[in-house]
């Protein structure tokens, strides 16, 4: 496949996934992206086209949870979820719509999610 093609695709895959998908102050955005290695998390106010909060495997706080134990993929997305939801709530973030980077619903995507609705997100 040529590059410009599989470039093409992408742009296309990518404005249907997030043709009604908006992050707003009231409902912002978070988004997802996932690494071989590491996942990434952020909730977006697209209006104002500001990162709201972050979190990511690489995040000091999740790295030193992390340290001692040797977790699965899977187990580090949750924690990850699990510290952007806090750090949402904390912010006065209660409600957010999931954008899952067309990526499948379930792994490490499904984790996140599930960690992020355990500390209090409401989807």
């Amino acid at each position: 496949m040529k590059r410009k093609a599989r470039k093409e695709g992408r742009d296309i895959r990518h404005q249907r996934v997030r043709r009604n998908m908006k992050g707003t102050p009231s409902v912002p955005r978070l988004c997802v992206f996932k690494s071989s290695s590491h996942i990434y998390a952020q909730i977006i106010d697209d209006l104002a086209q500001h990162t709201l909060v972050a979190a990511s495997s690489l995040t000091p706080k999740i790295r030193e949870i992390l340290k001692n134990d040797k977790k699965k993929r899977i187990d580090v997305a949750k924690i990850v979820g699990k510290y952007l939801g806090e750090a949402a709530l904390s912010k006065g973030i209660k409600r957010v719509c999931f954008d899952r980077g067309g990526y499948p619903y379930h792994g490490r995507i499904k984790a996140i999610a599930e960690g992020a609705k355990e500390a209090g997100l409401e989807f």
